[in-house]
């Protein structure tokens, strides 16, 4: 394992340090506003002479997992590294588990867990593969697990803790330990797969060698997921769709903490607002989304309420709605055109969620006036998921809206850290960075990929806050970076 890589000193020029964003005006009928100037909590980012992670002075990182390496049940770690979150061991305060999504497709070669020759589909029990792709290209995505030991960089083992599954893209840490990971496709089966796709998989986080029971949780819905969040005070599991005219979901458990026991699947409708595009796109929409989002039901199902392009103005709390979903298998990959035609929201392109102390927040990754992404807050009622809730109803807010990609640009994976900032991890296909936002709307840049064009992804901290934990998708690295947090 490579030591912790030191920094030298590092300052941009003063043209670029001194830059400031001064906002853009909004659409239409919405008042004017600048976004906050980017500033600096840990000061300026300092090349690294390996060439993969520029970090702030003090700041150090190490490679703890790379694609294609063996691991411990003998399978091999695949690629394209995504969401994670990072558990504590129950009654050991020196190790951590760290799950990892997997965003593979059906195997190809070295890419998935079995190998180039599939070898690896023989060591495992074949119902603790999703999908075997009758032997011939397993569905190789899934999840990974670390168990790490903060204190010293120490990896004690790396196995495969979900196999079989596609595209596993984000997902979401539950309050009783275990790993929601999500689909982010809706194959069905054909001449390559058994099975459909496109569900949530829960992953228990334990540091015990061995993959999990592969039960897709079908009552979370079958759609393009990407991420979920659980509100430790109720239970209830809240859902992204990565569509760029996607809904946002809820899933009330009928047991909480036993998601496989079913529940209810509701869509959120802003309140005098129905079918509300979030968006602030200013050009309309045009082919099959347009075609989709236009369509004669949706009107239909819409015309008693106000169906106005309304822009969403920033830091403005909005009454919500929640609205059932039937059908929640979806076969025809319609549940968004469901949600429409009962006036749900849409977004542009939902990923990361994290749950906060103040709420749940989400990123709409192509979402705004230049469709740099947004970063939204959902506040849940005191009644949340009961019938008290119509007179008590959450609210959305949005958030932030830079339009500007020298602050955030294409917002994708996001989690909290310890003292209440989003860290937030970019998808711009050029320079990407990690970036911090305060609970007030500001600012800084926390890392820069200086390695590639890859995306940051599965951003996530250990427990105790010593280690945040991310990956470099594209270059199939996963890193563990400590410094004076």
């Amino acid at each position: 394992m490579p030591a912790p890589l030191t920094r030298r000193r590092f300052l941009r020029s003063a043209a670029a340090a001194s830059a400031a964003f001064t906002g853009l005006a909004r659409l239409s009928t919405a008042s004017a506003a600048a976004d906050p100037a980017p500033w600096s909590r840990y000061g300026a980012l300092v090349p690294d002479p390996n060439g993969v992670m520029a970090l702030p002075e003090g700041f150090v990182y190490r490679v703890i997992a790379t694609r294609g390496m063996r691991l411990d049940d003998g399978l091999r770690l695949p690629g394209l590294a995504d969401g994670a979150a990072c558990f504590a061991v129950p009654g050991d305060r020196e190790r951590v588990v760290l799950v990892v999504n997997h965003e593979v497709g059906p195997d190809l070669g070295d890419a998935g867990p079995f190998g180039g020759d599939l070898a690896g589909l023989a060591r495992v029990p074949h119902d603790r593969v999703y999908d075997p792709g009758r032997g011939l290209r397993p569905s190789g995505g899934g999840c990974s697990s670390i168990v790490y030991r903060p204190a010293t960089g120490e990896v004690e083992k790396r196995f495969m803790s979900l196999l079989g599954t596609e595209r596993n893209c984000a997902g979401g840490p539950t309050p009783w330990g275990s790993w929601l990971s999500c689909e982010e496709t809706v194959a069905r089966a054909d001449d390559v797969r058994e099975r459909d796709h496109g569900y949530v998989f829960e992953v228990p986080a334990t540091p015990d060698i061995g993959a999990a029971d592969p039960v897709p949780l079908v009552g979370l819905g079958r759609m393009n997921h990407e991420a979920c969040a659980v509100d430790p005070r109720t239970g209830i599991v809240y859902l992204t769709e990565d569509r760029q005219d996607g809904a946002l979901y809820r899933f009330i458990p009928d047991a909480p903490g036993r998601l496989a026991r079913g529940g209810r699947l509701q869509a959120l409708v802003v309140r005098d607002r129905l079918a509300h595009d979030t968006r602030n796109w200013l050009v309309p929409v045009t082919g099959e989304e347009a075609t989709a989002s236009q369509g004669t039901a949706v009107h239909t199902a819409i015309d008693a309420g106000d169906r106005s392009p309304h822009p969403t103005p920033k830091n403005t709390p909005l009454a919500v709605a929640w609205v059932d979903m039937e059908n929640v298998s979806s076969p025809a990959d319609d549940l968004r055109h469901q949600a429409w035609a009962k006036g749900a929201a849409r977004f542009a392109r939902g990923e990361g969620m994290w749950w906060s102390r103040d709420g749940c927040y989400f990123a709409a990754t192509t979402g705004g006036l230049n469709r740099k992404g947004q970063l939204w807050r959902y506040k849940p009622s005191e009644a949340e998921g009961t019938a008290d809730e119509a007179r008590h109803p959450g609210h959305l807010e949005l958030f932030l809206e830079p339009n500007d990609h020298e602050l955030v640009e294409n917002a994708d994976n996001l989690t909290v850290a310890p003292w209440g900032d989003l860290v937030v991890s970019e998808d711009a296909g050029r320079r990407n960075e990690l970036v911090g936002v305060t609970p007030e709307g500001r600012v800084y840049r926390l890392a820069e990929n200086t390695g590639s064009r890859s995306e940051f992804a599965g951003s996530c901290f250990s427990p105790d806050g010593s280690t945040l934990f991310t990956n470099i998708q594209g270059d199939g690295l996963t890193l563990a970076i400590t410094g004076p947090w």
